[in-house]
């Protein structure tokens, strides 16, 4: 489907792709409970904990930024995404077991996605990179380099940092296929709201070339967000078709694009009637195992939840997160469930308008509608499930 393609390649949702064998991101971290710099509540940070030791057949390999990257608003807006090329030098194909994404400046960096970039692309990943001088370039959605083949159903991640994130270990059976020769593509999403200070990102792989391995893929689940003002609230934002040209001015033509394929996928083009809660559901194509869920918004989420079959007697809740929490994302393990051709998928999130009376970074933003858009002050919707296929 063209539309489930395009969004694979622009739906460039934060949340981590895989399944931590340790505690999980998305659940309360040990500590006094604080108030973050969002302004949501959440527990205290942990003190960085020391790396997972290896496995047998596992070997560590570091690559960060090639420059130290001071962010920038292309155009307007507080928003920066920008994307690097890291070579993790792989003389031979790989799995990657885990990672650790490091963020040079934390406050600064909405998320990272780590993609993995196939042989047939690795010279237009270059080419791109050099017209800046090896500073990488603007990638607003995607990695601007088309994501050839990928599809919501496959997309090209190896791995996410979010607030909250910490060192990622896959469970011992799964992992991310690397070809030899083959680059990363580092997305990194700068919050201009909280500063401009140099950032050089780094990550940490384990990697590994175990035969025995089951590769772990990530299926992407996206619902469009369709939000009005609050009543007696006004503004020229609060106009939806106004609202899709804000994000167009500050993210490109691709925004409205992502606004009405998401329409397309989930609605058949219709209009959802405008409300807090959005949702999406879609039919499973090809078998296979989730082994772990995640969600995205940002700054107005209120709550999110991932349901197979739902509305049948066979109904499963995947996730379900009563209270969201945009400074502690992170992928939930779940027990092996195995998906089939013909069970459906559905995402849904509600968003709250009224967080724009509570939150730092959302003071003094007009009232608006809010649709689809990159920014952290702007919404997405988004389920992720890390499965392995027969």
């Amino acid at each position: 489907m063209a539309a489930a393609t395009l969004l694979a390649a622009a739906c460039g949702g934060p949340t981590p792709a895989s399944a931590p064998a340790s505690t999980p991101a998305s659940a309360p971290a040990p500590g006094a409970v604080t108030k973050s710099h969002t302004g949501h509540s959440t527990s205290a940070a942990p003190s960085p904990a020391a790396p997972t030791p290896l496995r047998v057949g596992e070997s560590r390999r570091s690559v960060a930024s090639p420059v130290s990257y001071t962010p920038k608003a292309p155009t307007t807006g507080t928003d920066d995404y920008r994307c690097f090329v890291l070579d993790p030098k792989l003389a031979k194909d790989q799995f990657v077991t885990g990672f650790d994404i490091t963020p040079g400046q934390p406050d600064e960096v909405h998320h990272v996605i780590l993609f993995r970039v196939p042989p047939s692309a690795v010279d237009a990943a270059r080419a791109r990179d050099a017209e800046s001088g090896g500073r990488g370039w603007t990638c607003f959605g995607g990695t601007g380099l088309g994501s050839r083949g990928a599809t919501l159903d496959d997309a090209p991640w190896v791995g996410a940092w979010a607030p909250g994130g910490r060192e990622n270990v896959l469970p011992a059976d799964v992992g991310i296929p690397m070809q030899r020769g083959s680059p990363l593509i580092m997305q990194v999403h700068y919050n201009l709201r909280h500063g401009v200070t140099p950032d050089r990102t780094s990550v940490s792989l384990r990697l590994s070339s175990s035969p025995g391995l089951k590769p772990l893929e990530t299926m992407l689940y996206p619902a469009p967000v369709e939000l009005p003002c609050r009543p007696g609230k006004s503004g020229s934002l609060c106009d939806r078709s106004r609202a899709i040209e804000d994000v167009t001015s500050r993210f490109g033509a691709m925004s409205p694009r992502i606004v009405n394929g998401l329409l397309l996928v989930c609605n058949g083009t219709v209009l959802p009637s405008p409300g807090p809660t959005q949702s999406c559901t879609r039919t499973v194509e090809e078998a296979a195992t989730v082994r772990a869920v995640a969600g995205h918004m940002h700054l107005l989420g209120s709550s999110l939840r991932v349901e197979l079959n739902p509305d049948t007697a066979s109904a499963r809740t995947l996730l379900d997160i009563k209270v969201w929490d945009f400074d502690n994302q992170g992928a939930v393990p779940v027990p092996a469930t195995s998906i089939k051709p013909g069970d459906s998928i559905r995402v849904s999130c509600t968003h709250d308008q009224s967080w724009r009376d509570k939150l730092p970074d959302l003071q003094g933003l007009p009232e608006r509608y809010v649709v689809w858009g990159e920014g952290t002050t702007d919404e997405m919707c988004l389920g992720l499930l890390s499965v392995t296929r027969p």
